[in-house]
């Protein structure tokens, strides 16, 4: 699989799993660090948001903390979806990729 299909697939894993979580979930605190899930989860959004930024050789911009947890599986498939569209080379692809699912595996 390419790197671009393995970014992907990371992606929808991590989606499927939380996106049917309501507040009291994403508050709750994640298995790895001293952070809610939706911390956890937004600083992976804002990660893959840099590579994709880095990508496309444009500054780097502060994501926004939606006031909902919400909308986090959301901001993750845009940002995922951006940083694809930058047609970046595959080590970045790999190091979306992990950071994807070090994530899945830290909620």
């Amino acid at each position: 699989m390419s790197g671009v299909g393995e970014l992907g697939r990371a992606v929808e894993l991590l989606v499927g799993q939380v996106a049917h979580w309501m507040a009291p979930r994403w508050a709750a605190a994640a298995t790895a660090g001293n952070v809610s899930r939706a911390d956890l989860m937004h600083r992976l959004v804002q990660q893959v948001a840099n590579l994709a930024a880095d990508a496309e050789g444009e500054p780097r911009r502060t994501v926004p903390r939606l006031d909902n947890d919400l909308a986090l599986p959301d901001q993750l498939r845009v940002v995922a979806a951006d940083l694809l569209a930058a047609d970046p080379p595959e080590p970045v692809l790999a190091e979306a990729t992990a950071e994807v699912t070090a994530t899945r595996r830290a909620l």
